[in-house]
């Protein structure tokens, strides 16, 4: 199996954490931003951890982990556009995103666990 560096869903994770910290910059509510930011890069680095691991139950583990950050994530964005920390079309596209992900978390560990 090829590095976690190589998967898409790896790539796809980053960029979505990445662009949280771009777009949460001038959030003044440290809590939310904070625990927004947190979820975001949870997704990424459990796949990280999660693909080096040696058995397949870490793996799946992890991954599972992974996609539990996709769903926090969706439920913070949703509070944020609520009380106005998120714009509507930026907080639209994470949501899209954070499923596209998740799906793609889905598909991943059915490969691993067989």
């Amino acid at each position: 199996m090829s590095s976690f560096e190589d998967l898409v869903v790896w790539k796809r994770a980053v960029a979505l954490s990445a662009d949280l910290y771009k777009e949460l910059c001038d959030v003044r509510d440290y809590g939310f931003k904070d625990q927004l930011t947190r979820a975001g890069l949870s997704i990424a680095s459990n796949i990280a951890e999660g693909m080096e691991r040696d058995s397949r139950a870490d793996r799946a583990r992890h991954l599972t982990i992974a996609r539990s950050s996709c769903g926090e994530v969706r439920t913070q964005v949703y509070v944020g556009l609520d009380v106005g920390y998120v714009d509507q079309e930026v907080g639209q596209r994470w949501i899209a995103e954070s499923r596209q992900i998740s799906a793609m978390l889905v598909g991943l560990s059915r490969s691993i666990t067989g």
